[in-house]
Order: structure tokens, then C-alpha cells, then sequence
């Protein structure tokens, strides 16, 4: 059974690789830029979803196979980067506002935000080999493994939910000060630009941010 002591370890240690911003919080706070608070339930949902996603798939072996299939984890990698650069190019094609009412005219719906952020965080092939490489070191081999295991998921899938929450609410307290069409046109191409970036970051490193 895992100890208070290693549980603690495992909690802080999800903190600090949750709390740097990596290609997931970049979406979540560029939608809560434009949209506000309506986007952070959208996109928190997606990301909690992604993460649930991406744990359903350690479970039934796919983590596993990514961890040993070089071929297999550069699909999926590419995938993902492909699906940031495609988002980035959206956003930085989007009609430019003329004043904040077009910018809520105009907004993606909240399934389409949610959708994204669901792609976004199941597709990053870091989220599976965290799974598969991280939370097995917090495992008591002389204890069960499949409650520990649940048990240590379900602490990241809060905590991943909750980071992602706080980010979302930072941005849109930030989002409702700077109701400016040009405010929105700026979010649009620097956040299109940094996801398309990440997209390029994500294909062609090795390492990179979880989150």
C-alpha cells in the first residue's frame, strides 16, 4: 500500500510538472483570453477529458506500447504536432474583430473548444509515457497494483484539472479588462503563432512540457 510519506511525493512532484505550461495550458489560456470565463469551462472539461483519455489508454496497453514502439510514438508525436500547427493556422486566419461584440459573435462553440482541448491533451504522447514511466514509481510492488494505480491517476487527473483551471481563470480575469477588438486580433496571432511553435517544438525535440 502506498504510503502517506510517497503519496506526498508523488503530489508535489505532479505540481511542479504540471505547473510549467506546456502546448495544453497554451490553448487553454489563449481561449480564455479571447472568450473569458466561458472558455475555461469548455477547455477544462477537454483537458480533464484528455488526460482520462490518455490514462483509459496506459490501462489497456497502449502506453506500453508507445514505450517500446519508436515508430508507433513518432506517429502519435506528429499527430499531435500536426494538430497544434492546424489550430495555430485557424486562429491566425480568423476574421479580425471590429469590436468586442464580433469577438462573441464569432466565438467557437463550447463543444468545438472542448474538442480541441480533449485532442490536444490525449495527443501528446508525453501525457502516455508520464503514465507509464512516472506513476510506476510510486507503486508498492508488495501491494496491489491496480488501486494504487487508480488511486495515483486520479490524484494527477485533479491536480492536471485544477492547473489547468487556475490558468483559465488568470486569463479570463485578465480577458474581461482588455475588451478591445484589437486586444482579440493580438491574442489571436500571438496565440497562434506560439501554438504553431509548440506544434514545431513537439515534432522535432525529445523532451518537452506535459501540460
Amino acid at each position: 500500500m502506498i504510503t502517506a510519506e510517497l503519496y506526498l511525493a508523488y503530489v508535489l512532484a505532479c505540481m511542479v510538472i504540471l505547473i510549467v505550461p506546456g502546448p495544453t495550458i497554451l490553448l487553454v489560456v489563449t481561449y480564455a483570453l479571447r472568450q473569458g470565463r466561458r472558455a475555461a469551462i469548455w477547455t477544462v472539461t477537454g483537458v480533464g477529458l484528455g488526460d482520462l483519455t490518455a490514462m483509459i489508454m496506459t490501462l489497456v496497453g497502449l502506453g506500453a506500447l508507445l514505450a517500446i514502439s519508436a515508430e508507433l510514438f513518432l506517429a502519435v508525436k506528429w499527430l499531435g504536432a500536426a494538430y497544434l500547427v492546424y489550430l495555430g493556422i485557424r486562429l491566425w486566419r480568423e476574421p479580425h474583430p471590429t469590436s468586442s461584440e464580433d469577438v462573441l459573435v464569432n466565438a467557437p462553440s463550447g463543444r468545438s473548444m472542448l474538442l480541441q482541448a480533449w485532442l490536444v491533451t490525449a495527443l501528446n504522447p508525453k501525457g502516455i509515457i508520464f503514465f507509464v514511466a512516472f506513476l510506476p514509481q510510486f507503486v508498492d510492488p508488495a501491494g496491489r497494483a491496480a488501486p494504487q494505480l487508480a488511486l495515483l491517476g486520479a490524484a494527477f487527473l485533479a491536480l492536471a484539472i485544477a492547473n489547468a483551471a487556475a490558468y483559465a481563470l488568470a486569463a479570463g480575469r485578465l480577458s474581461a479588462r482588455l475588451r478591445h477588438a484589437r486586444f482579440y486580433t493580438w491574442v489571436n496571432r500571438i496565440g497562434g503563432s506560439v501554438l504553431i511553435g509548440a506544434g514545431v517544438m513537439t515534432a522535432f525535440s525529445g523532451n518537452g512540457n506535459r501540460g
